[in-house]
């Protein structure tokens, strides 16, 4: 049994989101599209799908030079007509960013960089904060200030109610995201969703890693649910977003039923052609720092409306506080880059401030 080939698609229980029309990502046809993080897992699906709409020239940006040397073989090989620039770049380098902007002029960003491993992120909060929060700042601040006509940041589930440093960053990168539409030209939109079926790092290439050696399949909890989909899955619905979005919605992907891990493992192994227990033993680990039991794309006082996407709905933000924000990430970065409670205590600050009086998931709590 060839573990990498089995159809994972299958696992999530429901019909697979289908293609936009092609008039429905329109938008992307003759402009300068930039994507940040475009060797990452979501990143390089968004290069294969935007260089399909025939964009005038495709910006690749990432931090590591093989994931972004690898996303810009296959997308010469599979759109050899195509105008492709790599990009070795930091987007926490203010610098950097701006002579990107400088030199290639994007009209439409997609932000897919990011720090996304949770536990990883409880050790290296600081990291997390650089590169998600200020990393996102500085390419949606330098957006606005050239001129973009769209911006689209990649948001998470772990952004609502954060019980861990990764899904902090996130939150507080949502609030930079409303803050900054507030008074620009530029349409800066949130797209929020859950796990992606096979994304780096995540659990079903753990699981089919484990599988491959006979096991055991490890799960944290026997309760433990969550949202998935598929890549492709992920990214037609992030472009349709953008070709949705007016400046300064949150949209959310219609992710199905929450899915429990647990039986998830027990579906990899069947779809293997193998017995649960009898051929390939489950063990329980315990609840690693920062995860939840049950996660949820939105807050209890986020009002959703459909949009015109069936797969799709649309939450506008309620107004912030706009001067305490500043003021908050003014502080912060005061305090950075060194590591200190301090810089924790106002991280949650910022993300209390941006609750409207709901119930605060503190960090690092369950």
């Amino acid at each position: 049994m060839d573990i990498d080939a089995l159809d994972v698609s299958r696992l999530l229980g429901r019909q697979s989101v289908k293609a936009a029309s092609p008039g429905a990502v329109q938008y992307l046809m003759g402009s300068v599209v930039l994507i940040t993080g475009a060797g990452g897992s979501i990143g390089s699906e968004l290069a294969l799908q935007v260089a399909a709409q025939r964009p005038k020239k495709l910006l690749l940006l990432g931090h590591g030079e093989n994931s972004i040397f690898s996303i810009d073989m296959i997308v010469r090989e599979r759109f050899p007509e195509l105008a492709v620039e790599s990009i070795i770049a930091d987007i926490q380098d203010r610098n950097q960013m701006n002579e990107v902007f400088r030199l290639h002029q994007p009209e439409l960003v997609f932000h897919a960089a990011a720090h996304k491993h949770v536990p990883l992120m409880e050790k290296n909060p600081l990291a997390a904060i650089l590169n998600n929060v200020w990393g996102t700042r500085n390419v949606a601040e330098i957006s606005m200030q050239y001129g973009v006509k769209k911006f689209i940041f990649i948001s998470t589930d772990k952004a609502v109610y954060p019980a861990n440093v990764m899904g902090a960053t996130k939150r507080v990168s949502e609030m930079i995201i409303q803050q900054l539409s507030e008074n620009s030209q530029t349409q800066f939109a949130v797209v929020r969703f859950g796990n992606v079926l096979e994304s780096r790092g995540s659990v079903i290439p753990i699981f089919k890693k484990q599988l491959a050696e006979g096991g055991p399949l490890t799960v944290s909890h026997p309760d433990m649910v969550r949202y998935f989909m598929s890549i492709p899955e992920a990214v037609h619905l992030v472009l349709q977003a953008g070709a949705l979005s007016k400046g300064g919605e949150i949209f959310i992907l219609d992710m199905g039923e929450p899915v429990n891990v647990l039986e998830l493992a027990k579906a990899l192994i069947r779809l293997a052609g193998l017995e649960p227990e009898r051929d390939i033993p489950i063990t329980f680990i315990g609840i690693r720092p920062g995860e939840k039991v049950k996660e949820s794309l939105t807050y209890d006082e986020e009002i959703v409306s459909p949009s015109s996407h069936p797969n799709i709905s649309v939450i506008i933000p309620k107004p912030l506080n706009t001067e305490r924000l500043l003021q908050d990430l003014e502080q912060l970065e005061n305090l950075l880059p060194r590591q200190s409670d301090a810089v924790m205590a106002v991280l949650e600050r910022i993300i209390a401030n941006g609750q409207q009086d709901s119930p605060l998931g503190m960090i690092g709590s369950e």
